[in-house]
């Protein structure tokens, strides 16, 4: 009898306050290996939140998460990149007057010894991104142009491809399609099923649904910091994705209505 690998990831009764605020209340998630999960809800639901708190950025108050079944406590965002999480964030954290290979390695560059002395080993460097590149299918055509020089897609997968070049076990990426051409767009999407078809489990955060259908394969949907609701993809639509988004806002609108506003619209 075959046993069921453990999740990628499982995050259970995740709660993080700021003063009067909660921000997340009790939140769970769980993540398969090579699964793309659609994390999803309106402004303030606890997104991005939640995903910090994953990749390390935010410490919570309480909960548990794990990676492959084992017990990890994140302080930092070097400790969840110790533990092969990665995360993209919308303003993509790249370094405009630097070179493509330069942003790729920053942080992480490799050095050679000259006399005893460590220098930047830039021939390397140059060779190894381009290689990490086109394993991911991704056209640059010199990686020592700066990346203020590339168009919006470029720049997104370039942040993409540095954190999936490091053999990640965990993708986050937030509003990675936000703000692009509609031939950009598909060009990151189809990132995100490389990466996925390599094993790695990607969260994907997005305002834009109609992606989700195209490269996820659940969606979670937050509200107001809690979990409201979990679907396969192939279960769903667009339109009940919304309803989850925003209906129990709309109903609590509909609730406060006076009773000489129903009637007029009786």
């Amino acid at each position: 009898m075959s046993v069921k690998p453990p999740d990628r990831v499982r995050m259970t009764g995740i709660s993080k306050r700021y003063g009067p605020i909660q921000t997340l209340a009790d939140v769970s998630l769980r993540l398969a290996p090579g699964e793309v999960l659609g994390l999803v809800g309106d402004n303030g639901a606890g997104k991005s939140t939640l995903s910090k708190v994953l990749s390390g950025a935010v410490v919570p108050d309480a909960g548990t998460i794990e990676i492959d079944g084992q017990d990890v406590r994140f302080a930092s965002p070097a400790d969840a990149r110790a533990a092969h999480v990665e995360m993209v964030y919308q303003d993509l954290s790249l370094c405009d007057t630097v070179d493509v290979a330069g942003n790729i390695f920053l942080g992480r560059e490799p050095v050679k010894r000259l006399a005893g002395v460590r220098l930047l080993d830039k021939r390397r460097m140059h060779a190894d991104a381009k290689a990490m590149l086109e394993k991911l299918g991704i056209v640059i055509a010199d990686t020592r142009l700066k990346v203020e020089n590339l168009s919006g897609g470029q720049r997104q997968s370039i942040a993409i491809g540095r954190a999936a070049s490091f053999e990640p076990k965990v993708l986050i990426m937030d509003e990675p399609t936000a703000a692009l051409a509609v031939a950009e767009v598909e060009a990151v999407l189809d990132l995100v099923r490389a990466v996925s078809a390599r094993g790695v489990s990607v969260i994907l955060i997005t305002h834009r649904l109609q992606d989700l259908f195209l490269v996820c394969d659940r969606i979670q949907v937050m509200y107001e910091g809690r979990n409201v609701a979990e679907r396969r993809i192939e279960d769903t639509d667009v339109e009940e994705v919304v309803n989850l988004i925003v209906g129990r806002k709309f109903a609590a609108r509909s609730a406060r209505r006076s009773p000489a506003e129903a009637g007029a619209d009786a």
